[in-house]
């Protein structure tokens, strides 16, 4: 698939054939809304671990592993299948399974009686979250044209990283104030307004294919056992090395099978595709250096300045705003001057955020802050536009399949960066250990943004208009 033919296989799909505008939209806002609480829970428990081991008297690190990183590992792992899923039945149809299982674990969470029943509810709402975010993403390339996607896709990255910013201090005000359990019933209202709005929406015209072969468990099953073990494998602690072997071993057969599956859970004929190639690398790469950079600042300040946990969210909030007040904007510059320029503005804005937080000499915290607002902004240009170049480039029939694999990917930046942020940095040395530290990872995160710089010159231009006449198609000339 063509640059150019990828900015539309636009042809319409049913929905933005038939569906009518304002319905569609708050149909829209109404799958956003719900998506928004996958990043939210799984940043808001962080500050609520220790009145859960307290009240249950398990040992903390039991609670984090059971809590936390089963969390993260379900929603990594059932991004893909979700994603294929809904290709399959309906991408309402999965917004609604999505709703419902995420209704369901936070009922279940905020009434659980023993460690394990509430493990058990954040695995439902992990999965309730990787049912709706792919669909929701589907849908927003199904029912906008091209010339639209841009700042809807800006407007839906704003949203996502709003809520993971305000996680952890949500969750502290409502920990504080009415106990642990009120984490999970904070999900209900958002899930009713969300349920309210998609009635009023009435029902998605796009139910997924007629027909299709037998559901790929067995390339599911390859998938999930081979991140699971990467994802534990890339923890600081344990057997990191075994499980990581473990974790390339079962990839292998993984991709083998995929190539002859006549349904693949994860269709690599996509990469074929240079700008959804491209696309899903940047936001991986973006998102790498993001999470890493969140725990290193605040590792770095806490350990050189002594900050509390209120100072040290300061710093992370100048990042987080800059990057929510310009993701939608940089939607709109999307759709009128095309990704490539927005993304190589991202890009280099990243850059020399990350320039500028390697050349302080780190004797003040007001001197993180620039560096964190361009950082911000760049990942704010960088993300509307990699996400609708990528998805643009796909068939409407596979945009689920084709952001099921754009998450795993963003997550896995995540995870990876993480992982080799714990392994440099070491906030036990002397200072100039400490700063020492701090700049190797400075350099290898610049490393990253360069290969992310190089994958935003690959994403189209300006948008070729497009024509779906018999089952293909053409360039308006």
């Amino acid at each position: 698939m063509t640059a150019s033919s990828s900015c539309s296989n636009d042809a319409r799909s049913p929905v933005s054939e038939t569906a009518p505008a304002t319905r569609s939209g708050v149909r829209l806002v109404a799958a956003s809304l719900a998506a928004t609480l996958m990043p939210l829970n799984s940043t808001m428990v962080a500050v609520a671990l220790p009145d859960i081991s307290v009240e249950f008297g398990r040992d903390p690190a039991l609670v984090t592993q059971g809590l936390f990183t089963s969390y993260l590992i379900a929603s990594v792992v059932l991004q893909s299948p979700a994603g294929k899923l809904g290709d399959r039945v309906g991408h309402g149809r999965m917004v609604v399974a999505g709703q419902a299982l995420v209704a369901a674990g936070a009922l279940v969470g905020y009434l659980a009686p023993e460690l394990w029943v509430l493990i058990v509810a954040r695995i439902a709402m992990a999965a309730g979250g990787a049912a709706l975010v792919p669909s929701t993403v589907a849908l927003l390339r199904h029912d906008l044209p091209p010339e639209r996607r841009g700042r809807a896709f800006g407007a839906f990255g704003a949203m996502m990283a709003l809520s993971a910013a305000l996680g952890p201090v949500l969750g502290g005000e409502l920990v504080q104030a009415f106990g642990w359990r009120s984490l999970f019933a904070a999900n209900l209202p958002v899930l009713a307004v969300s349920v309210g709005l998609g009635v009023f929406a009435g029902s998605v015209a796009f139910h997924g294919r007629d027909s299709h072969p037998r559901f790929d468990w067995i390339g599911t099953g390859l998938l999930a056992g081979g991140l699971t073990a990467i994802i534990l494998g890339l923890r600081p602690d344990g057997q990191h090395l075994v499980l990581l072997l473990v974790g390339v071993g079962l990839l292998v057969p993984f991709g083998w099978w995929e190539r002859r599956a006549s349904d693949p859970v994860v269709a690599f004929s996509l990469f074929r595709s240079v700008p959804f190639s491209a696309g899903a690398l940047l936001i991986a790469v973006q998102n790498l250096v993001m999470y890493a950079l969140m725990l290193q600042v605040t590792l770095v300040a806490t350990a050189l300045f002594d900050l509390n946990a209120r100072e040290t969210g300061r710093l992370l909030v100048s990042m987080m705003l800059a990057m929510v007040v310009t993701s939608p904007i940089a939607g709109r510059l999307t759709d009128h001057f095309g990704p490539r320029v927005i993304a190589l503005a991202g890009s280099v804005s990243g850059l020399l955020g990350l320039a500028v937080l390697g050349w302080i000499d780190l004797t003040a915290t007001e001197q993180l802050v620039p560096p964190m607002v361009l950082l911000g902004i760049g990942l704010g240009l960088t993300a509307p536009a990699a996400q609708s170049a990528s998805m643009s480039a796909v068939r409407w029939a596979i945009a689920g399949t084709a952001a099921g694999i754009g998450a795993t990917m963003r997550y896995l930046g995540g995870i990876i960066g993480v992982a080799v942020m714990s392994v440099v940095l070491d906030v036990h040395g002397t200072r100039a250990e400490v700063i020492s530290d701090h700049r190797t990872l400075v350099a290898i995160f610049a490393g990253a943004l360069l290969v992310g710089l190089a994958c935003a010159a690959l994403l189209p231009g300006r948008a070729v208009a497009v024509v779906h006449v018999d089952g293909a198609d053409q360039p308006i000339t």
